[in-house]
């Protein structure tokens, strides 16, 4: 898949196709079916831009993206890196201020408790430090262990991940940024994946980069998704596709419903706008 130029006339309604990786583009055995690569390279070739958006960070994203051969832009971090995967380059990247996130999960555990962390480190390389009692998912994401908690905030960041040994994802977030208010940013990412980001940063912010360095607006644009940190791509998106498996939260706002990710539900739809077109 090629992220085609934005400025060719074509017969496709929108002049950019945003996806989210886990849950919406990939399936549960993390690929990327034929059908919908056929569809998104048909979606390319008419002319329209293809940017993955994703939470995962750009070490946890480009083995991906170079499976896929994908050579486009991506945005990665939950908006925090803009990615060149042809060149592999990091065009953009926003670190979390670590004193401030300190700051912020102190405020957190006065209200829940201790927490379990990890770090997700800035830069092409930077490593996932998980600490005592976080529960890694499996999968091919490398992580590595950290038991001294000065270690895991010794470099730069992009994010905190934050578990609960009793509270379920939803109540966690929802506690955590009571407790915050305008320090930080809380998302629900996943399943066990609740993260602490820099204030104002979204994956929105993040496609609005990207989107802009294509020449591409947000009335251009249709985005697809699964979980609640994909709310604001949907808000600035001028069309923003939900997945069936996709969270309540999301599906509320979402001007539309496809089938689930492991039901092509990407290719559902742009099927149907070429043929539209």
């Amino acid at each position: 898949m090629t992220a085609a130029s934005a400025g060719t006339e074509a017969s496709f309604p929108y002049k950019l196709v945003a996806t989210d990786l886990d849950g919406t583009l990939l399936r549960g055995d993390s690929t990327v079916s034929p059908r919908t690569r056929e569809a998104l390279a048909a979606v390319t070739a008419a002319g329209a831009a293809h940017i993955i958006v994703t939470g995962r960070a750009v070490p946890w994203t480009r083995h991906i993206l170079d499976d896929l051969g994908y050579d486009g832009l991506a945005v990665c971090g939950q908006g925090a890196q803009v990615y060149h995967a042809g060149e592999h380059r990091l065009l953009t990247s926003v670190t979390l201020d670590r004193q401030l996130a300190g700051a912020a999960l102190a405020k957190i555990e006065a209200e829940v408790g201790p927490l379990a962390l990890a770090v997700s480190q800035d830069g092409l390389d930077g490593e996932v430090l998980f600490g005592p009692g976080y529960r890694v998912h499996e999968g091919p994401l490398a992580s590595v262990p950290e038991d001294d908690p000065v270690k895991m905030f010794a470099a730069p960041l992009n994010k905190v991940y934050i578990q609960h040994p009793e509270l379920d994802d939803d109540e966690l977030t929802r506690v955590a940024r009571a407790a915050v208010g305008d320090m930080v940013a809380v998302v629900m990412a996943g399943a066990g994946v609740v993260e602490i980001l820099p204030l104002g940063l979204s994956k929105a912010t993040g496609l609005s980069l990207a989107a802009r360095r294509l020449g591409v607006k947000a009335a251009d644009t249709i985005a697809f998704g699964d979980m609640p940190n994909d709310i604001p791509m949907f808000g600035w998106a001028r069309h923003g596709v939900a997945m069936a498996n996709a969270h309540e939260e999301l599906k509320a706002v979402a001007d539309e419903v496809t089938a689930s990710n492991e039901d092509d539900g990407i290719a559902v739809v742009l099927e149907k706008l070429l043929l539209q077109g």
